[in-house]
């Protein structure tokens, strides 16, 4: 079992601690990236990357947020190693397992009781200043404006047809799992992970009547920016930054990589929803 967690959180420390003595006392071989062993300052076989980790082991845990988790899914892109996300963060829609409920988890885990989500990342290529690009993201691409506060002007097109032109702060292009998360505080839908969509969702849109679109997981999204003035930046994930020239184009589809994510026995999308978000509902057992 492998063992990746965010050095900057203080929590994740001991959460390691304690899940490398426990994977130990089973006899199994606890793995880590550089990072989280010299965090951690415990025995174990080190691997330079994330994805030499996923390589090696069964089980990828991630200890962290919803950002560590994104950082990791991109990392280990095409693995069939399945992630397992320990919240040491806020929200954490990705991270599942709060730190008080890891022993149960690994009990659950060793006993078989869990299922495996494949779950797609999309890609994101073109030209950016003249350059060649193609980003990875599990959650969304948003492409908007940079440092300065005034708006930018962006064309979209879906399969080769022009839908609108935006003024607004940005527009984020989401996969299902990317719906919880910017889309949603933009006012997008919430979207159950296995739809086969994407959502588009304009940022501060200048047009009151500019909502967000469901389009197909087969279709081709492209974004041009228009903007001369005002800087225009791709960001995958809300952590790969890339700036953008005028005239130049994006084009968003389904990638051909997926992670997969482990989820223990008796777990479900919907109840996820009813906690994280405080729904009506939220103590139904």
């Amino acid at each position: 079992m492998a063992l990746v967690a965010n050095p900057s959180k203080a929590a994740c420390r001991e959460a390691v601690r304690l899940t490398s003595r426990l994977i130990q006392a089973t006899g199994r071989e606890v793995w880590m990236d550089e990072p989280t062993a010299s965090l951690a300052c415990r025995p174990a076989h080190v691997a330079p990357h994330v994805v030499d980790l996923a390589d090696r082991t069964d089980l990828l845990m991630v200890f962290g947020g919803d950002g560590t988790m994104l950082r990791v899914a991109r990392e280990a892109a095409g693995s069939a190693t399945p992630m397992l996300g320990i919240n040491a963060g806020g929200l954490g829609f990705l991270t599942a397992v709060p730190l008080s409920q890891l022993q149960r988890a690994l009990s659950e885990i060793w006993a078989g009781r869990y299922s495996i989500e494949r779950r797609h990342l999309m890609s994101a290529s073109g030209r950016a200043r003249g350059r060649r690009i193609r980003q990875t993201a599990l959650n969304d691409f948003v492409i908007g404006r940079g440092s300065h506060s005034r708006m930018v002007e962006l064309e979209v097109s879906v399969d080769g047809e022009v839908l609108t032109r935006y003024r607004c702060d940005g527009v984020i292009v989401s996969s299902p799992t990317g719906s919880t998360a910017y889309s949603l505080a933009a006012g997008g839908a919430v979207v159950c992970p296995s739809a086969r969509v994407f959502a588009l969702t304009p940022i501060c849109p200048h047009t009151l009547s500019n909502r967000s679109v469901i389009i197909g997981a087969d279709s081709r999204i492209q974004v041009r920016a228009i903007s001369s003035r005002i800087e225009t930046i791709l960001t995958a994930d809300g952590q790969v930054q890339i700036a953008l020239a005028p005239e130049d184009s994006i084009v968003v589809q389904r990638s051909r990589q997926a992670v997969c994510l482990l989820h223990l026995a008796g777990s479900s999308f919907f109840a996820t929803l009813r906690q994280k978000l405080g729904w009506s509902g939220s103590h139904i057992l």
